[in-house]
């Protein structure tokens, strides 16, 4: 199982298939346009401008379990985050990641990557890098900033996907 076997909310309630996504490299990253590290949302953006015509997406996926950072619903966050930080990337329905609730697609992203306290998301922010297989490249923490690991990406949208 990889992460195009999911399907998602998008902010507009619809449903999506990750599946769309399939011969792309990703990067997922629970977000929150109240936290510290919403700065991030413009290293995000640069590494989407950038790269997204290599085959390289940035998926957002809002969330309030951290000292409710994402207080706002789908639809005024995705304004906010495309009027405060310039978003024009992917932003999908807001989930949780932690817990009963957690969305299966960040339990699948948790049981393949576990961080470095274990495989709990730990604050808005985490990133995982996944290749164009679906399969996860490595799990990032809130504080690494996207572009420290941009070399990363490079790679990744070097290589072509692997057709079966």
């Amino acid at each position: 199982m990889n992460i195009f076997d999911f399907t998602v909310q998008t902010s507009q309630g619809e449903q999506k298939p990750l599946a769309a996504y399939r011969g792309q490299v990703l990067l997922i990253v629970n977000t929150a346009t109240k936290c510290g590290f919403a700065t991030q949302f413009d290293e995000l953006q640069k590494l989407y401008e950038t790269y997204k015509d290599q085959g390289f997406a940035v998926l957002g996926f809002p969330c309030n379990q951290f000292r409710d950072q994402e207080p706002v619903k789908d639809g005024e966050m995705e304004q906010a985050c495309k009027i405060n930080f310039g978003v024009t990337f992917p932003l999908f329905a807001k989930i949780d990641v932690n817990g009963t609730d957690a969305s299966p697609l960040y339990k699948h992203l948790k049981k393949e990557a576990s961080g470095l306290f274990g495989s709990s998301i730990k604050w808005n922010f985490t990133k995982f890098l996944v290749d164009r297989e679906g399969h996860i490249v490595k799990r990032f923490s809130p504080a690494t900033k996207p572009l420290k690991f941009e070399n990363r990406i490079q790679k990744l949208v070097g290589k072509p996907a692997v057709t079966r």
